[in-house]
């Protein structure tokens, strides 16, 4: 894959983290919302950075991660 992911998540993610959440189906914040913040962790690719500039940017939206 030569084109990079597109960032529908309003965050500053890497690109591992970008085909982590692709490959979990997951393409946008409201999609992001019906996962817990620990299936977000266990995402190969996701590090500490990336959950924490996901969870900004779905409190921006005034989402969050599911309990």
């Amino acid at each position: 894959m030569d084109k990079k992911l597109e960032n529908n998540f309003g965050a500053k993610l890497s690109q591992p983290a970008l085909r982590a959440l692709a490959g979990a189906g997951i393409q946008n914040l409201e999609q992001l919302s019906r996962f817990s913040e620990k299936e977000i962790k266990d995402l190969h690719g996701v590090g500490p950075s990336g959950v924490v500039a996901l969870k900004a940017a779905l409190k921006a939206k005034g989402l969050s991660f599911k309990s």
